[in-house]
């Protein structure tokens, strides 16, 4: 086996490994279990820096292994696949430090990190997933391993949580096997292929080949939160704050937003589904996710529900952008995977620094929070503006380029429907800033268990995650053009498997 056949091999195994090992340690082996924990974590990204650089260079990262005759295990790191290894390598990088901060003195941290672990490894083959196959095994071992996340801290309220999460993820898995099955029975292995595979099928297949479409649509749409499959998502938000950076950034929600790329591109391709009328329903879905995430965020008062409502419609600029039928729009939903994840995972490093410091919860228990922490609120208030949408910041070069895309392909609507957007996510941040900074605090903390130290207003392992993150926000916007920005690698992708068919 050559070493660009184990490459992505080990990508896997930089994370399985240590969390296997970390499941069988005492609870007081802490030093070694953040030790294998960082080893796992920087080996990672050592690793993936070597394989974007080949990537860049042309150099192919194929893995396969045969299981029956016609089903393959295949690991292939290809430029899309390494967009989202890399970003969540890098927030699990950043989530890894967070969580060693948050979970100090919890119970069972041996399982949290074991099982935190073993999440990062099936988002790596999600990632990495070569065929429809090889993807929806690691698809549903997300699942699996998450959903001990999720439930952790064993109350009735997380476990009645973990119980809808199973119900909507594992519904969801149902109907992408359903539609996975179905494909092989008529197209044989599925292959993600540049321009996808299934334009060769003939006339005869086209009812067939819709129908299945939205069953994997359906499927993924689960993990994506697109509605009205998005239920579990807000009461998900009863994990660890940590927990939650990792659903909503590094793992879960971009692993559905990600088959959905994977699904229009490289199963059916963009203009094959185009030609099936497949996508203005889909577009059509975005939209009205976008709208009602922002319309339910603003009613929440619970921080994190607030955020994962958030969530719910940000994400759903991704589909959005590979719904609409052209260049512009497919950079902007493709970069959004990126921006999104930076963004979101600040708001939520900075919701878990509230709780854990002060005991907030509530946007209604803020006020005056920016005098006490005024790091933390520093960087939720980038996050925020970038949600919203200002330049220079991230989220204001995904929504430029898909209004671009909207205009290139005759699409004014979803022009609207990113104002309405923008102008939703200011109504339910701004007020939160208002509180944070201007506001006067007249009661005490509802329970502060980090008290200020030395100037530091709270653990140095809790601060310094979300104020990467936060100029990270900052310069993937101001350096968009640059050539090591997202924005470029994007435009890689797209040059080398999405725009082929564009003249």
């Amino acid at each position: 086996m050559s070493l660009n056949e184990t490459l992505p091999l080990l990508v896997l195994v930089s994370s399985l490994l240590p969390g296997l090992i970390i499941f069988t340690l005492p609870e007081e082996r802490r030093g070694l279990r953040n030790l294998f924990n960082m080893v796992g974590a920087t080996l990672k990204l050592l690793l993936i820096f070597y394989i974007l650089r080949g990537v860049m260079l042309g150099e192919e990262y194929i893995f396969r292994h045969t299981i029956l005759p016609g089903l393959d295990l295949v690991f292939k790191a290809d430029a899309l696949a390494m967009l989202f290894v890399t970003l969540s390598a890098a927030l699990w990088f950043l989530t890894t430090l967070y969580a060693i901060g948050y979970m100090e003195g919890s119970p069972h941290r041996s399982r949290f990190f074991g099982f935190f672990s073993l999440c990062v490894t099936a988002t790596m083959g999600v990632a990495m997933a070569g065929n429809l196959f090889t993807f929806f095994v690691f698809y549903e071992l997300l699942t699996l391993s998450t959903y001990p996340l999720v439930v952790h801290r064993g109350t009735e309220q997380a476990m009645r949580a973990g119980q809808v999460y199973l119900s909507y993820t594992l519904g969801g898995g149902a109907l992408l096997l359903i539609g996975t099955v179905w494909l092989y029975g008529l197209a044989g292995q599925v292959e993600f292929t540049q321009g996808g595979m299934l334009a060769a099928l003939g006339p005869e297949y086209t009812g067939q080949l819709q129908v299945i479409f939205f069953l994997l649509i359906a499927g993924l749409g689960v993990k994506a939160a697109l509605v009205p499959l998005h239920g579990w998502l807000p009461l998900a938000m009863v994990a660890p704050a940590p927990v939650s950076a990792l659903l909503h950034a590094v793992a879960v929600v971009k692993a559905g937003a990600f088959g959905i790329v994977r699904v229009v591109y490289d199963v059916y391709g963009v203009e094959f589904a185009q030609s099936l009328h497949l996508l203005m329903p889909l577009a059509v879905m975005a939209s009205v996710t976008i709208i009602w995430g922002s319309l339910c965020a603003l009613f929440q008062d619970d921080l994190k529900r607030r955020l994962a409502y958030s969530t719910i419609s940000q994400v759903s600029y991704i589909a959005l952008g590979v719904a609409i039928f052209g260049p512009m729009a497919t950079i902007g939903g493709m970069v959004h995977l990126v921006h999104q994840g930076i963004m979101k995972i600040t708001l939520f490093f900075c919701a878990g620094n509230y709780a854990e410091t002060l005991g907030i919860h509530k946007i209604s228990e803020m006020d005056g929070v920016g005098r006490r922490m005024p790091w933390t609120t520093a960087a939720f208030t980038i996050g925020a503006f970038g949600m919203i949408g200002l330049p220079p910041l991230a989220g204001f070069i995904s929504k430029w380029y898909l209004g671009l895309g909207a205009l290139e392909a005759q699409m004014p609507w979803v022009i609207a429907v990113l104002l309405a957007s923008s102008l939703l996510n200011a109504a339910y941040f701004l007020p939160v800033l208002y509180r944070v900074w201007f506001q006067p605090r007249t009661e005490a903390w509802p329970g502060e268990h980090i008290p200020m130290q030395n100037g530091r207003e709270t653990a140095w392992l809790l601060l310094v995650p979300p104020l990467v993150t936060a100029v990270a926000t900052v310069l993937v916007g101001l350096f968009a053009a640059s050539a090591m920005s997202p924005l470029n690698w994007v435009k890689l992708i797209a040059d080398r498997e999405y725009l082929y068919w564009l003249p």
